[in-house]
């Protein structure tokens, strides 16, 4: 990458570094610690390309000569300011470099309230032989799987759902083919709305970015619609979902649970009546890694490398339709 100055925050060792070193080719490169190091200000100011570990600031996404930036993590919600789209700029993510695992996340909460799995284990701690009702499971097989958001996490799912003898169904932005494992799609751009596949599941599962037009996507109206036998999978972003209403919701019996990993507040605050809300599972906004996660996100920086030398469409761009303002 001749010309070239890269800054960069990413906190590699040995192999990766070296990778990614080899793959930038004659560009300089600037390592620092943070934005906040020494010495970062002055470089960005003549830096053409930053790949970074965390989500720029408005300075780094208005410093004049950047042409590209990277971000080494998934959700670029917070990198999705106005600044974001100036022209001659693009902003890139590593999403899908997780993307098996969050899959399996979002199956682990989909068993756990399938099975009642919290009631069985206080009954081992209490050493009581099952629980009321026990009669009444149903497993996964012969069941729905709604989808939304059919990125990198939403294709895994959907294969790992289909394993499980499910019947699958999907919802994304784009109207295109159906991804392997998904039996019907529906889609923004062929004006369909979410609420078949919501009134259809037995399971929803969101896995879609947030922006100003999925903030509150799941309000009170879209509970309803999933109703008393369903549940609700949020391994999105918190305000994708009313949090309010759900906590109502769950009260109130509207729908039969949910698995919730991310918050509208992180960490989720001590008082927060979520904690208390019936036939919630919760997780801490964590999923274990893949064994290969840095090498995964080198795959994903190495090939933008050579899209952005080549002129080429770049993986995991933000769009103007990623705009979040509303945070």
């Amino acid at each position: 990458m001749q010309g070239h100055t890269v800054v960069t925050t990413l906190r590699y060792q040995g192999a990766h570094w070296q990778g990614l070193r080899d793959a930038l080719g004659e560009a300089e490169v600037l390592r620092f610690d943070s934005p906040e190091s020494p010495g970062f200000a002055e470089a960005l100011d003549r830096a053409t390309i930053a790949i970074l570990a965390k989500d720029p600031g408005i300075d780094i996404l208005s410093a004049p000569n950047l042409r590209w930036i990277h971000v080494d993590h998934a959700g670029l919600n917070r990198a999705a300011k106005p600044e974001a789209f100036r022209e001659g700029l693009v902003v890139t993510g590593s999403s899908g470099r997780s993307a098996p695992v969050l899959a399996e996340h979002a199956l682990f909460f989909c068993l756990a309230l399938a099975y009642r799995y919290p009631d069985f284990l206080d009954a081992q701690r209490a050493h009581r032989w099952g629980v009321p009702g026990q009669e009444d499971l149903r497993g996964l097989y012969g069941r729905t799987m709604g989808i939304v958001g059919l990125g990198n996490t939403g294709k895994e799912l959907a294969l790992r759902a289909k394993a499980f003898g499910m019947r699958v169904l999907g919802y994304r932005r784009r109207d295109a083919e159906a991804p392997a494992g998904v039996d019907k799609v529906f889609s923004a751009d062929a004006g369909e709305s979410l609420d078949t596949l919501l009134a259809e599941s037995d399971f929803v599962v969101l896995a879609l970015g947030l922006s100003d037009k999925t903030h509150r996507l799941i309000g009170e109206r879209e509970l309803q619609l999933i109703g008393p036998r369903g549940y609700l999978v949020n391994m999105a972003r918190g305000p994708v979902v009313d949090e309010a209403a759900l906590v109502r919701a769950l009260h109130a019996g509207t729908i039969a649970g949910a698995g919730l990993d991310t918050f509208k507040v992180e960490p989720l605050p001590q008082d927060s009546p979520v904690w208390d809300a019936p036939n919630a599972l919760i997780t801490p906004h964590v999923t274990p890694a893949v064994p290969d996660r840095t090498a995964r996100s080198l795959e994903i920086i190495v090939e933008n490398i050579r899209r952005f030398e080549a002129g080429e469409p770049m993986l995991n761009p933000l769009t103007p339709e990623d705009l979040y303002t509303r945070g």
